[in-house]
């Protein structure tokens, strides 16, 4: 009896080994190159220990092989994925052959019935459905629309800073959090430009809204633990259809938006702002309540996180950067008018404001990595190595950071000079090689992408103005992503510390 039992564990136990390595053949037999996969973990030995950030793992990867070759397979636990190493490749996933993949991963994880909410965000739907609802939503995000709803931009910087003028005299020895300070603009300037309606942040001591998107975009232990099935069994995929926004904060952001529909239907209202626009269209398109919900969330959630995670972090380099700051800050002096703002049309073109930003974006992307789903079988070549096919279904991974941390592309890749970006069409040239992809590239580009830079500019016209900035010792000094989170942030958080100017 007893060797019968011994017989049957090691038996089992072979059958468990077997079952965990057998997908690791899977680049092997299509001659595709790449670092060896390691029992369960795959090629992301944090994966559960969740002891550095993903893109460290992706890092190495990266270095290792990016001279040799444009793509190599790796495994997130036993799920195949395809590494892109060559900004070139990466153009043609987003740009040239974008028909290939034109969808994000996240897409084949949800539906309506799990999240009807998420799954008919821009971000996730596929297909001709993703098509027709960005041709729906572009108009609504043009460049007159941003500058609509400008007058209202400065009236919540205004907000913010007596905010900052009341963490001041309130004198916190840890300074102020930058960003819990930036979410509160989001929310205030997003709420306000897009439903016409205060979410009263700056005036709250506990910030309901800040508190909802906080919880939005962390990743619950439920979350993970789906996501780490289906890494080790694949095809769960089919089965396991996650939540990604949780019911009270849905339930939080349907009513706030229900409230402000009803407030406009029920008055003449002359606002030219992306509620008025949503609004026609659902008129137009005979939407339902419920579709109509799905619009507009789509203008409130991808308007929230990402952009304060912008501002905050181009806080904390000019925080840590005197001079830069201070030749900002002449910059932004010289075009005030007589009501201590910037034009927009000025606001859009100054140079070093916009260097700055984008040199933020390179340091610290919102995204570091985008998950793409092959969705038509494509052959491509492979420097130093055979051609090879990408078979329907196939995540592929362009590790953004990775490009815009490489020495090779930018020197001193890891030091903020926004100088970098002051080249005619600097942005542009960078996009165009495949090495800059702060909001994306190609058709799925971001759609907000006006609207975000100018929430930002304006946010730090109204701070570098009238405050100096510095770095609270509570900060970290380098640049350390934390492990955790959806957006890219600053492990241990950004302290700062304001003084007002006279």
């Amino acid at each position: 009896m007893f060797l019968v039992t011994i017989v049957l564990i090691v038996l089992l136990a072979s059958l468990g080994y077997v079952f965990l390595v057998w997908n690791y053949g899977y680049w092997r037999r299509r001659k595709v190159p790449g670092p060896r996969p390691a029992l369960l973990t795959g090629n992301y030995p944090n994966m559960f220990t969740m002891k550095q950030h993903l893109i460290k793992d992706l890092n190495e990867i990266y270095c290792k092989y990016k001279q040799q070759y444009d793509a190599v397979g790796i495994y997130a636990s036993r799920s195949p994925q395809l590494l892109i190493v060559s900004p070139e490749l990466a153009h043609r996933v987003f740009v040239t052959d974008f028909k290939h993949f034109h969808d994000n991963e996240v897409s084949a994880l949800v539906t309506e019935k799990s999240d009807f909410i998420f799954a008919n965000n821009i971000f996730t739907m596929t297909g001709e459905g993703w098509k027709e609802r960005r041709s729906d939503l572009t108009p609504g995000l043009t460049i007159s629309r941003v500058k609509a709803v400008y007058p209202v931009t400065n009236q919540v910087c205004r907000r913010m800073n007596e905010f900052i003028r009341k963490q001041i005299r309130i004198g916190s020895p840890d300074g102020v959090n930058s960003k819990d300070l930036s979410l509160c603009f989001t929310t205030e300037m997003v709420t306000d430009a897009v439903l016409g309606l205060s979410a009263h942040e700056f005036q709250r001591t506990s910030h309901a809204g800040v508190a909802n998107i906080k919880t939005l975009f962390e990743q619950p232990l439920s979350l993970l633990l789906s996501f780490m099935a289906v890494s080790v069994i694949p095809s769960l995929r089919h089965i396991i259809k996650l939540r990604f926004i949780p019911k009270h904060v849905e339930e939080f952001f349907v009513e706030f938006m229900q409230a402000a529909v009803g407030a406009r239907r029920g008055t003449q209202s002359d606002r030219v702002d992306f509620l008025d626009y949503i609004l026609q269209l659902a008129k137009k398109r005979n939407l339902p309540a419920r579709q109509l919900t799905a619009y507009s969330m789509t203008f409130l959630l991808d308007g929230f996180e990402t952009t304060a995670s912008v501002l905050a972090h181009t806080l904390l380099l000019l925080g840590r950067d005197a001079e830069a700051q201070q030749r900002l800050r002449e910059e932004l002096q010289a075009e005030l008018n007589d009501e201590g703002f910037v034009a927009f049309d000025k606001l859009v073109e100054l140079p070093f404001l916009d260097a700055c930003v984008h040199e933020s974006l390179r340091l610290f992307p919102p995204l570091t990595v985008s998950n793409r789903l092959c969705t038509k079988p494509i052959e491509l070549p492979n420097r130093n190595g055979p051609n090879f096919t990408i078979e329907q279904g196939t995540t592929v991974l362009v590790p953004h950071a990775c490009f815009m941390l490489d020495e090779d592309y930018f020197p001193n890749a890891h030091q903020f000079q926004p100088d970098r970006f002051l080249e005619p069409n600097a942005v542009k040239m960078y996009r165009d090689r495949g090495v800059f992809m702060g909001f994306g590239d190609g058709p799925r580009i971001c759609i907000g992408m006006r609207f975000a830079l100018a929430q930002i500019k304006a946010a730090l016209v109204e701070i570098i103005v009238n405050f100096d900035v510095k770095v609270n010792p509570k900060t970290r000094k380098d640049n350390k992503f934390s492990p955790i989170g959806i957006v890219t942030s600053l492990e241990g958080g950004i302290w700062l510390d304001f003084a007002a100017r006279q």
